[in-house]
């Protein structure tokens, strides 16, 4: 479990925190300047933003959830069955929920719960559930919730006396987002039997720069789980299956890492029809 404060006032003025035992990371963006500050290290990354970030559109807030259940059906087309519950409290705010369950048996997402503000439309928590489990396997939500106007102070940020800071002007570097692509990762099938497919070494190697975890770490984690793989094989080839109740894995001895909510049977089908 982890805790996140958020404190927000518009796109381009926000903060997110991170506390932790005698620690805390926050991202604070106040216009085009924006902090990230690690109390562990005392380090702290001052961003200067480009001028001209693309806008996005607001969507529009329904009022009714038989508003919302219509939005969500419009976006989820005939794979998707839709309800609404209502009586749903989250932290401490009347909510109604939006269940959304995958009509194909294939998928091991058993529905996918959005418990939506009934006063001002906000989304308060998603949970997701395993096909047959009745706790989420996934959730993210709010425990408490102000509707209010963070103070400015919260929305500001002053480097701590000896923090060591780094200056970063990514109006120099538009191109930078793009530079994480990666063209090596593809997806078959869609909706809720999309099966991400990547070279499976990068599931069986060792932390990459980045990654906050030691190569020591990934690899005691990567034995574990390769010591819980089944063997397979079919006419797509051989390799070795694991398998959680929301998540399958497929690596072939070909080199391909097949993963997705789904059954074996649909890994197996987008595994076929790799080019040999």
């Amino acid at each position: 479990s982890h805790t996140i404060r958020v404190w927000y006032a518009s796109p381009g003025h926000f903060r997110l925190a991170v506390p932790q035992s005698l620690s805390e990371s926050d991202v604070i963006r106040n216009g085009r300047t924006a902090w990230l500050w690690q109390s562990t290290l005392n380090k702290v990354t001052k961003f200067t933003l480009p001028a001209h970030a693309p806008g996005k559109t607001v969507p529009q807030q329904p009022v009714t959830p038989q508003q919302a259940a219509q939005q969500v059906l419009a976006a989820v087309g005939p794979t998707t069955t839709v309800r609404v519950d209502s009586n749903v409290t989250v932290a401490g705010q009347a909510a109604y929920a939006l269940v959304l369950a995958p009509k194909d048996a294939r998928s091991l997402v058993g529905q996918v719960q959005i418990d939506v503000d009934g006063h001002n439309g906000v989304p308060l928590r998603l949970q997701v559930f395993a096909r047959g489990s009745s706790s989420p396997a996934f959730q993210v939500g709010y425990t408490d919730i102000a509707f209010v106007t963070p103070a400015a102070a919260d929305l500001s940020f002053t480097p701590p006396p000896g923090a060591t800071v780094t200056q970063v002007n990514l109006s120099d570097h538009p191109a930078a987002a793009k530079a994480h692509a990666r063209p090596d990762v593809t997806t078959t099938g869609s909706g809720w039997l999309t099966v991400l497919e990547l070279p499976s070494s990068d599931l069986t190697s060792g932390a990459g720069p980045g990654s906050g975890h030691s190569p020591g770490d990934d690899e005691a984690v990567l034995r574990t789980l390769l010591a819980a793989a089944t063997p397979v094989h079919g006419a797509w080839g051989s390799g070795q299956l694991l398998r959680t109740s929301l998540v399958s894995v497929l690596i072939t001895d070909q080199g391909h890492a097949f993963v997705g909510a789904v059954q074996p049977s649909v890994l197996y089908a987008a595994a076929a029809a790799q080019p040999h």
